[in-house]
């Protein structure tokens, strides 16, 4: 299944948060966007505008630009490693 960008960024903005050990309700405060919405954001319900966004970034003092590259670094599907296998050796 793929990873939507409203999920990755979200996952970003939770990461961030729990990182600074600050709860919902204070960086809602801070953003000054209700709790419930802020929760949807982050658990990839909502999308959220750039306007939005850049209230929940400034409340938790990141840029906007290191989130969405956060994002990007986590929808991207890990590199399969390629085996190929040994040249069989001719027998004498």
């Amino acid at each position: 299944m793929t990873l939507l960008l409203r999920e990755a960024i979200g996952d970003s903005l939770r990461k961030t948060r729990v990182a600074q050990s600050r709860t919902l309700r204070d960086v809602s405060s801070s953003a000054q966007v209700s709790l419930g919405y802020l929760s949807e954001v982050e658990r990839g319900q909502k999308e959220a505008s750039s306007e939005l966004l850049a209230a929940i970034c400034g409340a938790l003092d990141i840029e906007v630009a290191d989130v969405v590259a956060q994002a990007s670094v986590s929808m991207r599907a890990p590199i399969a490693k390629v085996v190929i296998p040994a040249p069989a050796l001719a027998a004498a």
